[in-house]
Order: structure tokens, then C-alpha cells, then sequence
């Protein structure tokens, strides 16, 4: 059963300057996702910008936004095989477990301008008529 989705898009560009300020990647990033974007090289703002657009989307499919649930409380990393997972922190655990959250679904993809994610979180009991 689905119980929330979300979506974001954002401009690679806006990405690629703030990681040029100091401190971004800290504020937004867990330290095992700022070794992920490290680890991408010169793709580094486009990982992170679909990184953020992940937390972004995911937010959104819990139903609270960045108000309740901190932007680090949603990790984006990826198994052995390049697919990206999410790993819930804090608040977003407990808003996750609250929908009865079972599973969250992640897809990223981007153009040469823009990120952009989708999520959706299943769980719950099906209803039987």
C-alpha cells in the first residue's frame, strides 16, 4: 500500500555554487554522503544535487517537509551496485514509523541542468474487501 510520495527538482547549477561556499556539504550532508559525493569527482554537484532533491522527495512523501524532520535525518547513500537507498535519522525515523512505514522506494536521475527525485513509501495493511 502506498502511503505517501514526493518529488523535487532543482538546478544542478545552485548546487554546484553553494558546495563552493564553505560549510554546505556539513549543513546538508551526513559524513558518509559527503564521502559519496567526494568519491563522484567532477560529478560531485550533480550527486549532490540529486542527493538533495532525494531528501527533498522523500520529506514531501512523509507528509511533514524539512519542518518537523531535519535535512540530515534523511540519508542518501548507494549499495554496492550504484542504486541509492535511504536510511532514516532521528525524526524522520519516527515520522516514518509512524505512517507504518515498511519500505521506501528512491529513483534520482538528471539532465546537464537539473536533478530531480521521486519517492515513495509503502507500508501499512491493504484493505480486504
Amino acid at each position: 500500500m502506498v502511503l505517501g510520495i514526493g518529488c523535487d527538482i532543482i538546478e544542478i547549477k545552485r548546487i554546484e555554487k553553494a558546495i563552493e561556499k564553505d560549510g554546505f556539504l556539513q549543513k546538508y550532508f551526513t559524513n558518509n554522503e559527503i564521502e559519496l559525493i567526494n568519491i563522484r569527482g567532477k560529478n560531485n554537484a550533480e550527486t549532490a544535487a540529486g542527493n538533495f532533491c532525494a531528501k527533498e522527495a522523500v520529506a514531501k512523501a512523509l507528509g511533514c517537509g524539512f519542518g518537523n524532520v531535519a535535512v540530515k535525518d534523511i540519508e542518501v547513500l548507494r549499495n554496492n551496485k550504484g542504486e541509492p537507498y535511504i536510511l532514516l535519522h532521528g525524526n524522520g525515523r519516527t515520522e516514518f514509523d509512524r505512517l507504518l512505514g515498511s519500505k521506501i522506494l528512491i529513483s534520482i536521475s538528471h539532465s546537464r541542468e537539473t536533478a530531480m527525485a521521486f519517492a515513495v513509501i509503502e507500508g501499512g495493511r491493504a484493505n480486504v474487501l
